[in-house]
């Protein structure tokens, strides 16, 4: 029979609604239950993707007996991370002080009040490895808490004193020196054999590469250019990245980027498709735009919603795939020579020297394609030039896609995240422009739409998810939402020049500031009228995805520039300023501060157009605008005879009735130009005047 988990949306939840053990989903009923009955409660925090979750689910959750231990004993509650970023922060904070590290599935005991006082991640069936069996560990925190609870609550009520710690320390405003050691640290610890930073399992860490991106463009240093090129070039090559059907897996397991753990997020495909984008820009290689858009596209295949007869609304993306299908994980993207050889005939032996396909295999027997060798040595043996060479791949490619079609996918977690949205609109904002793709462009206007029309309530607050199922978006959004949906909305704007979204974004930073701000500097991650729990959670730390105060830091310092108004500018500085001494002890774990920091300190462009979107002229200075990668700068438009809400546009005129650009930078405008060339110009200056 379903547990109280049948009624949940979360996909995550819904795969342990039959499972024997009597699950709560979070909330008042639970806890009142774990206080009324005097037991501890047992939290079990995973996603629907994570491989661990399922083995730890089929070992033990859907054990009769592991159960009947739980269910004596405890009160048993699931979490969705995904949905509950929050619960997720604070219990998972618990974990890391009490034990050393973290990861999913979390496994954290609670007191019925819900303050955390034991816990772990994955605990198998039987002692293992030096890990005790999940159900002595059962046995264990009930004894304890029968027999010494004075001493669990008191080791409950320390732990809670250390999570109210947490938090960003008072700081100064960061400058270009300190910008200079963190790269200095990148350049001590980056893999120069096999690229990109620490060792296995290796992270894609897309915000890192944005941020050596943006140092080279800085100050015109050779080597954060080398690093990032290096890096992205090999994961691009690496079985990481899905070769047949693009976009990218959640990590490699190895140092060389060829074994995956073979689960897609949403959100590293947001992020990894904007930074080759951004190194396109950069370099002009076309590996990079060729990647970039592969991610995209496989987006737009597989997982974004479409409308449906049944009234689904379009333009929301999807969460996630599964690493597993058919109880394997990575079934579906793994192939045997032999079935190399009976698609592609011919083609076979081209396809399988550049993939490095081999009778053994590389992965448990089968072959997880990857692209060891340059295509001009692989091309060269087979007496090829490269560009026909890459013409019959992508052809014996598209014809493995078709192939792969028919084996059983993994499982898809259709729920619609906003701050991932929020990711991932950018991403496509920014594609449609720097690559000419009308797709792109009405892909991100439907992603908008949805966003703003179906997680956007009347008051103008935000919603964490949506799902078909429930047909209703639910949970209180938070900081991670609101900065990353006005980060999406910002590049749209800058993409149509639709003043809708830039008043949208500026309204989500403006509920942001007035719900999130910490008095004492910063953001917290729930809003003020969120949830009481045992701590407000206030997660300065980058994790996969930006934080909630380093995302928001952005958009403050882009609406300043905007607007003029100093108390954008003055909320993220401060923000900065409290996490300044943790930039160059822990870049990685920070990089989206960083990538802030370098816009706050690099005389950011603001740039005025003023004219028709579609003259040539006007498209002309667009392309010296957008063509190269400018991080440094903001954008808006003014079409004749159109009211704009942006102060950057305020009292401005046509020079003449032409085409006109107006650039500000360093507290003080140039002359307006009419012309591409002359824009050109003074966007290549490189201070303010005198």
């Amino acid at each position: 029979m379903p547990n109280r988990l049948a009624a949940a949306t979360s996909p995550y939840l819904l795969q342990h609604q039959d499972n024997p053990v009597d699950w709560y989903p979070w909330g008042e009923e639970a806890l009142a239950k774990a206080k009324a009955e005097d037991k501890p409660i047992f939290l079990s925090i995973g996603y629907s993707a994570c491989h661990w979750c399922h083995v730890m689910a089929h070992q033990s959750f859907e054990d009769p007996a592991t159960a009947q231990v739980m269910n004596d004993l405890f009160v048993n509650i699931k979490v969705d991370r995904e949905e509950r970023p929050d619960l997720d922060s604070i219990y998972m904070n618990a974990v890391v002080a009490l034990t050393g590290n973290g990861g999913w599935p979390m496994s954290v005991f609670l007191t019925p009040e819900g303050v955390p006082f034991f816990g772990g991640t994955y605990f198998p069936p039987q002692p293992q490895g030096g890990m005790p069996a999940f159900t002595q560990v059962l046995l264990g925190v009930h004894d304890a808490w029968q027999k010494r609870r004075a001493q669990v609550v008191e080791g409950g009520r320390e732990l809670l004193a250390h999570l109210h710690q947490q938090g960003p320390a008072d700081g100064e405003l960061p400058g270009r020196a300190d910008l200079a050691d963190v790269i200095k640290g990148l350049w001590r610890v980056f893999d120069w054999r096999h690229h990109g930073w620490g060792g296995a399992p290796k992270f894609p860490q897309p915000m890192t590469i944005e941020f050596c991106l943006r140092y080279h463009l800085l100050t015109g240093e050779a080597t954060p250019l080398e690093m990032a090129v290096k890096t992205l070039r090999a994961m691009a090559r690496g079985g990481m990245c899905d070769q047949i059907g693009g976009g990218f897996h959640r990590y490699a397991v190895d140092a060389q980027w060829l074994v995956p753990h073979f689960e897609k997020m949403l959100y590293d495909n947001a992020q990894l498709a904007r930074v080759y984008l951004h190194a396109w820009q950069v370099t002009h290689d076309p590996e990079f735009r060729r990647v970039a858009e592969a991610v995209l596209d496989y987006v737009q295949r597989e997982m974004t919603a479409v409308s449906t007869a049944d009234g689904e609304p379009a333009g929301g993306f999807y969460s996630a795939t599964d690493a597993d299908s058919e109880g394997e994980e990575g079934k579906f993207f793994v192939w045997s020579e032999a079935e190399i050889d009976a698609a592609l005939g011919a083609e076979a032996a081209l396809f399988k020297a550049y993939y490095g396909v081999t009778a053994r295999g590389n992965f448990e027997g089968h072959n997880i394609l990857w692209a060891p060798q340059e295509l001009e040595a692989v091309a060269a043996k087979f007496g090829l030039a490269p560009a026909a060479a890459a013409e019959r791949l992508a052809a014996a490619r598209q014809t493995l896609y078709q192939r792969r079609a028919g084996r059983v996918p993994p499982g898809l977690d259709d729920k619609v995240l906003a701050a991932w949205n929020g990711l991932m609109l950018a991403a496509f904002a920014e594609a449609a422009r720097a690559f000419e793709r009308e797709d792109y462009r009405r892909t991100a206007l439907a992603n908008a739409e949805f966003l703003l029309t179906t997680l956007r309530g009347p008051d103008g607050r935000l919603r964490r998810a949506w799902r078909r199922l429930s047909g209703a978006p639910t949970g209180n959004a938070f900081l991670e939402d609101y900065a990353n949906v006005a980060e999406g909305l910002l590049a749209l704007y800058e993409t149509t020049f639709t003043p809708r979204y830039f008043t949208a974004a500026r309204e989500l930073l403006d509920t942001a500031l007035a719900r999130f701000a910490d008095p004492a500097g910063g953001f917290f991650d729930t809003s003020d009228d969120h949830e009481t729990l045992v701590v407000r959670p206030k997660d300065v730390q980058d994790n996969a995805t930006p934080s909630g105060g380093a995302m928001a830091a952005t958009v403050l310092l882009k609406l300043a520039a905007y607007t003029g108004e100093h108390a954008y500018r003055a909320a993220a500085e401060r923000a900065l300023a409290g996490v300044s001494a943790m930039l160059a002890r822990y870049p990685t774990g920070f990089a989206q501060w960083l990538n802030a920091l370098t816009f706050a300190l690099g005389q950011p462009r603001e740039i005025a157009l003023l004219g028709e979107l579609d003259d040539p002229e006007m498209q002309a200075m667009l392309a010296e605008v957008f063509g190269p990668y400018r991080p440094f700068q903001v954008v808006a438009l003014q079409r004749p005879g159109e009211a704009s809400p942006i102060p950057l546009l305020a009292g401005r005129a046509a020079v003449a009735g032409r085409p006109t650009a107006a650039v500000c930078f360093n507290f003080a405008c140039r002359l307006p130009v009419t012309t591409a060339a002359a824009l050109r110009a003074q966007l290549a200056e490189q201070s303010g005047p005198d």
